[in-house]
């Protein structure tokens, strides 16, 4: 199935695929099943707690390949945002973790939001979502950013106006959901939630370790993955493995960059005053591509970040504020040394094998990612020329 454009004078073809992506299977019903070598082991109360062979939690899947591949011509079009500026991609981009390498992200406004851009990578197994988990579904969390007035700007009127008048979004929806004849929300915030599942993260060399290859690690990587794993440290008991995750949310007391207030977290989202100051813990899969670390950008490496955790119980509350830490927030007194075996054990879990393909155009004709994007890659490759089709 197959649309055009014309772009810069030349036929260009939006194809969606019919294959699922890598690390998925093609159902009998044409929905896409993701398979993995974790599926082979079981873990506690199902949600991947345990050793390095735990079955992974619940995830997201059974989308088609169009699904799937709709959402990602979405996810990279500038004509979802309010003035044509910023797509998802201009805070999630693939080169960068599915992150923006920036403290905080900048919105449609030109300023910096409150927080930081956490990667995708493995979203498929969360069920709480933003900093502050305030978002149970993928579906919901993609409202968040589209609608949110610092982020992208839109707003749902305009926003079905924009797709709806994009005469290859029409066709491109019409194939995918055929009984309908108009884009919907439902139907936009299906194909990117079907996008951003298939963005799959679990062939690091950690992973190879894990299936029983420990050839792959070196002595000091093992060593780290050790002490991160340790009663002493205690890493691996919120960024538990596989995900690096309990998708849980934590008060770890982080401070604030210099001049910000106080980010009460998710204080609000569940309406708890002993959540005050509490960020979900966020993944450890591909870390060393994701920095600055923390919602807020605070720390700008990951010896620093790590280093965080052992330099006192609260060393970083504001005096004005009394917060309910986490008890595995103590002083493990680790020695630098010891942090810097994880932070070269943290390096194992990066794995980017599955990264999908950024479409060369988008039907909007816009430029992909966002302007600045594009004339990054124009400024480091000049000689780069048109494909000829959407990818």
């Amino acid at each position: 199935m197959n649309v055009s454009l014309q772009v810069m004078g030349k036929k260009t073809d939006f194809i969606l695929k019919s294959d699922c992506p890598p690390s998925f299977e093609k159902s009998a019903d044409g929905t896409c099943r993701l398979v993995n070598l974790y599926q082979f082991y079981n873990s506690v109360q199902g949600r991947g707690v345990g050793g390095t062979q735990t079955a992974l939690p619940k995830h997201r899947d059974g989308f088609t390949p169009a699904e799937i591949d709709l959402g990602r011509y979405l996810f990279f079009d500038p004509l979802l945002s309010k003035d044509g500026s910023l797509s998802c991609a201009s805070c999630h981009q693939p080169d960068k973790g599915f992150s923006d390498q920036r403290d905080r992200s900048i919105g449609v406004t030109g300023e910096k939001v409150v927080r930081s851009a956490p990667t995708l990578w493995n979203v498929a197994f969360l069920d709480k979502f933003f900093w502050d988990a305030r978002a149970t579904t993928l579906e919901e969390q993609a409202i968040g950013p589209l609608f949110d007035p610092k982020e992208m700007g839109n707003n749902p009127t305009k926003l079905l106006q924009d797709v709806n008048a994009n005469k290859l979004y029409r066709e491109l929806f019409k194939r995918v959901f055929p009984q309908s004849n108009m884009i919907t929300l439902t139907q936009i915030t299906r194909v990117l939630t079907a996008f951003q599942s298939s963005l799959i993260s679990l062939n690091s060399r950690y992973d190879r370790y894990a299936h029983g290859a420990h050839y792959v690690l070196t002595d000091r990587e093992i060593a780290g993955m050790n002490v991160f794993r340790s009663f002493v440290a205690r890493c691996a008991e919120c960024h538990q493995p596989p995900l690096f995750t309990n998708n849980q949310v934590a008060v770890i007391g982080t401070p604030e960059p210099e001049g910000m207030p106080f980010d009460v977290g998710a204080e609000k989202t569940f309406n708890a005053k002993k959540l005050r100051g509490g960020f979900k813990v966020p993944t450890l899969r591909n870390i060393t591509k994701t920095a600055p670390y923390m919602h807020s950008g605070g720390f700008d490496n990951l010896f620093d970040s790590v280093e965080f955790y052992t330099k006192g119980r609260g060393h970083a509350v504001p005096k004005n504020e009394s917060l309910q830490l986490h008890w595995h927030i103590w002083e493990p007194n680790l020695t630098k040394e010891e942090i810097q075996l994880i932070v070269e054990f943290l390096g194992t879990l990066t794995d980017e094998s599955l990264t999908p393909t950024i479409p060369a155009f988008v039907p909007s004709g816009l430029p992909v990612i966002d302007q600045e994007y594009q004339l990054s890659i124009t400024k480091h490759n000049n000689n780069s020329s048109a494909t000829g089709n959407g990818e």
